[in-house]
Parts: C-alpha cells; sequence; structure tokens
C-alpha cells in the first residue's frame, strides 16, 4: 500500500513519518486489508495548533476520511487515525460485504457529473436588490465527479467514511437522484423526490 505523507508549510521529521506509517499499516491489518493508499497531510493551525487530514482509499470507488487538531504534529495524527480506526471498525462488516458483492458482479454503475468549488463572497451592504441579483458566484475549481448508483444504507455509509456532511448518489431502488445529509441533531436526513411519484401523489 502506498502511503504519502506531506507537511504543508511544515517539516516533518523522519521519526514522525515513521510512526504515521506503522499507524496506517496497523489500521490496514487490524479492520481492513484492502486499503490501497493513503494520504497524510499535516499543517499549522493558527499559532498554537496543528491540523492533521487522511483520507484512505477502500479498493477503488471507497475513501475514509478523517481530520483533527492538536498541539502537537503527533498527537494532531494520533487524533485524526482514531477517527478512522473508528470508522472502520463500525463498518468492517459491510465493507466486507460491499466489497465481495461488487467484486463478484459488474463494476459499480455511475454517472459522470460536474463538481464546482465556488468562492465564498460577503456581500457589501451597500449593494442593492438589482445588484445581487446580478452577481455571479466565481468558480475557483472544476472537477469530475462519480454520482454513484447505492442503497440508501451504503450511503450513509460512505458519507460516514468520507467525514461529509451530505452524499449525492443514485438510488439504486428506483435510479432516481437521492441526497442524504447529517441533521443538527445528529440523525440523517434523506432525500427522495422519487416518493411522490411512488406514492402516486403530484
Amino acid at each position: 500500500m502506498q502511503v504519502v505523507i506531506q507537511g504543508k508549510q511544515l517539516s516533518l521529521g523522519d521519526a514522525l513519518k515513521e510512526h504515521i506509517e506503522e499507524k496506517i499499516s496497523e489500521i490496514k491489518d487490524k479492520y481492513f486489508n484492502r486499503l490501497t493508499d493513503a494520504a497524510v497531510t499535516i499543517s499549522p493551525e493558527g499559532s498554537a495548533f496543528f491540523k492533521c487530514h487522511i483520507a484512505l482509499h477502500v479498493g477503488k470507488d471507497i475513501k475514509v476520511q478523517g481530520t483533527a487538531e492538536e498541539t502537537d504534529p503527533y498527537a494532531a495524527f494520533d487524533a485524526a487515525a482514531a477517527k478512522v480506526a473508528k470508522q472502520l471498525r463500525k463498518y468492517k462488516t459491510k465493507l466486507r460485504d460491499h466489497h465481495n458483492k461488487h467484486e463478484t458482479s459488474a463494476e459499480v454503475e455511475s454517472i459522470k457529473a460536474r463538481d464546482y468549488v465556488l468562492a465564498a463572497q460577503l456581500l457589501d451592504s451597500s449593494h442593492d436588490e438589482k445588484a445581487e441579483e446580478k452577481d455571479e458566484p466565481v468558480v475557483i475549481a472544476e472537477m469530475t465527479t462519480d454520482i454513484v448508483t447505492l442503497t440508501v444504507s451504503e450511503a450513509v455509509m460512505r458519507m460516514d467514511l468520507s467525514d461529509q456532511p451530505v452524499l449525492l448518489f443514485r438510488n439504486a431502488g428506483n435510479k432516481g437522484l437521492n441526497l442524504v445529509y447529517r441533521r443538527p441533531d445528529g440523525n440523517i436526513g434523506w432525500i427522495d423526490p422519487q416518493l411522490d411519484k411512488l406514492n402516486g401523489t403530484k
């Protein structure tokens, strides 16, 4: 498994890199040995903290992510690694079943889409309504992404593993675009525009 370790505005010593590689290897051996690669980034966060982001790929289509901030690089990595390990432990059986199902069947069906990153813009209070209507968001990044066909439970699993607040997917049952998201109360929300059609309502 390839492990890429990067320091942003920070020089990482050999001892820390060795610690990271050993921990990632331990996570792979303990929770899921089909991890294909890992990327670890550590950077200063403010004047007193360090931020660590870990991204692991399980097979070819699932990403597991964890981010943490602590007062030193070692602690930041250990905290992020603990989050990743917790997610893999939580979904260990489901991941194995998912891998076995798709290993013996055709590749997971998906559709291509554009993924845009828009600049956050704070409108000046002097802007009038007409000026605001003309304002267009500034695109600072454009990528291609896959909208994967999943069951609702698989979508929730992927959202949790990727440490993201929302996931757009194609419902395996009705082939419509669905959305799962994390609610402020900690529960999971699920939006399915197809439900009205299934229930025969307009």
